[in-house]
């Protein structure tokens, strides 16, 4: 629990010297999906039910609660389809492809939007969430360690794939 604790609070304070060292990390981004991606994304989930549900009451409970287990499994898909979009879109922007490293920029990106998700507890800071958009700065910086982004084409590649990943945010908020 510390070493998430630990690399949370380095890849949000210092990105910049968290990016090498998330890129030479040996071993499976599979563990990413065990050690990292379970704990950060149950905060919004769990938030946004008891936020909804039971501190709002707007949400009915049983509802509420199958709004969020479908919300926190629909998070794995989200994180992996990005990586897959990253990864793909490594060679029309001059970048290596590499799934591993995608996976680990899409975890670690994601990780202000998880954090964020804790403002959906109260009903009037849902705002907040907002700043979740800090992840997007995260990506624009570990582009170009993780997949080797030339500079000139690091902002572009950004836009792009922030795109992509509005497409399902926008979809699962619909539903």
């Amino acid at each position: 629990m510390m070493q998430l604790v630990q690399r949370v609070k380095a890849i949000l304070l210092t990105p910049s010297t968290e990016w090498p060292v998330i890129e030479s990390e040996p071993g499976s981004p599979s563990i990413l999906f065990v050690n990292y991606v379970p704990i950060l994304a149950a905060i919004p989930a769990i938030a946004r039910f008891i936020g909804q549900s039971l501190i709002g009451g707007y949400t009915p409970i049983v509802s509420g609660l199958f709004r969020a287990v479908i919300a926190y499994v629909a998070t794995f898909a989200v994180v992996y389809l990005i990586a897959c979009v990253i990864d793909f879109l490594a060679p029309r922007f001059g970048s290596q492809r590499n799934f591993d490293n995608a996976l680990k920029l899409t975890v670690y990106s994601y990780t202000p939007v998880w954090l964020a998700g804790i403002f959906l507890l109260i009903p009037g800071l849902n705002f907040l969430v907002i700043l979740g958009l800090y992840g997007i700065y995260l990506l624009w910086r570990g582009l170009p360690v993780l997949m080797r982004a030339p500079d000139h084409r690091v902002l572009a590649y950004t836009a792009v794939v922030t795109a992509c990943a509005l497409v399902p945010a926008i979809v699962l908020a619909m539903i």
